[in-house]
């Protein structure tokens, strides 16, 4: 589960269907990435996103799909 994006919807007080209407899609594929069951197309992930209010590549980073967005920068090494 995405819980991130959960408690992000909750925080803006909107439901699923409010969400998926703003971003254009059916509110079973927003609950099918919302669970984590779906991974968003990046146009997907675009309307998404604009729609909540979040940069849209957190969908695709390697940490931050299942509880919390990535907010660390990667170290490198050598």
């Amino acid at each position: 589960m995405r819980q991130w994006l959960k408690e992000r919807r909750s925080e803006m007080d909107k439901t699923q269907e409010e969400i998926a209407g703003l971003a254009g899609i059916t509110r079973p594929a927003y609950n099918m990435i919302e669970t984590g069951n779906r991974r968003p197309s990046v146009s997907v992930a675009k309307k998404v996103a604009k729609a909540m209010h979040f940069d849209w590549t957190i969908f695709f980073a390697d940490e931050g799909n299942e509880v919390t967005p990535s907010t660390k920068s990667k170290e490198v090494t050598q």
